[in-house]
């Protein structure tokens, strides 16, 4: 909510806040600026006519006032408090996204310092070999199965956080998350790849971690994390378009009990 904006809504409770219903015996009512009791008698300035009047004390229902203005007084200390709490949310998600570069990329806040996590090299393993994948370019068709994988059975890139938050802007309009990694012998395999006959179609079967998203700005940053807890192991945050095998990836280790 902009500033100026928020500061009319303030005045506007204060203004709401200002008209009291001074409540009658018989069920009507005056709506008034203030009131006083004086010597069995109510005084009160009338908002309609814009001057001060006197009532007999025995005609007004003073507990039914008194009762709605307690009211309406809790219910503009709890707007006012949301208001304030929406505004310091705002402040600090614009401090947050001023951290994290606008270069497409995956990063990492630690100890409130943006760390860079380096994009991987895939390669395409298929019955004649492996081949070295492009960014953002489709594998080789070859019919029959595959698989994507990275050298090394650990990745050179260790985090200790198993709720780890990471920040990722999109190259381009595609889907992104966090996938486990199977270790093998050498490599670890990202997905495994099923190309179908004749229509050349790709079946991908990542191992996907359910996670939470918030979308920082429009132009394609957002904000992921696990939903609950990873175990140690292999994982890597992707980006991609489903069925063209073109992942983007950013390996990493969770360390078991925090260490390395």
């Amino acid at each position: 909510m902009p500033r100026a904006i928020f500061a009319l809504f303030l005045l506007a409770l204060a203004a709401w806040a200002a008209n009291i219903k001074l409540y009658l015996k018989d069920g009507t009512f005056h709506l008034v600026r203030e009131y006083k009791v004086e010597a069995g008698n109510v005084s009160f300035y009338s908002v309609e006519r814009s001057e001060w009047e006197d009532i007999p004390l025995d005609l007004v229902d003073m507990k039914r006032t008194e009762a709605e203005q307690a009211s309406r007084r809790e219910q503009q200390e709890e707007e006012s408090k949301a208001v304030a709490e929406e505004q310091k949310a705002r402040r600090e998600m614009r401090a947050e996204i001023s951290k994290i570069p606008q270069d497409p990329g995956v990063y990492y806040l630690e100890s409130g310092a943006v760390k860079v996590m380096p994009v991987a090299e895939s390669k395409i393993h298929n019955n004649k070999g492996r081949n070295v994948l492009k960014v953002l370019s489709p594998i080789p068709v070859v019919t029959g199965k595959a698989t994507i994988e990275l050298d090394g059975e650990h990745s050179k890139n260790v985090l200790t956080n198993p709720e780890q938050e990471f920040y990722i802007q999109l190259s381009a309009e595609e889907r992104f998350g966090i996938i486990k990694l199977t270790p093998e012998k050498g490599v670890r395999v990202v997905e495994k790849l099923t190309i179908i006959p004749v229509t050349k179609e790709i079946v991908e079967e990542p191992i996907q971690v359910q996670i939470f998203t918030k979308q920082m700005t429009q132009d394609g940053l957002y904000k992921i994390w696990p939903m609950k807890p990873i175990s140690p192991g292999e994982y890597a945050v992707v980006q991609f378009t489903t069925g063209k095998a073109n992942m983007q990836i950013w390996d990493f280790s969770l360390a078991a009990n925090g260490r390395e």
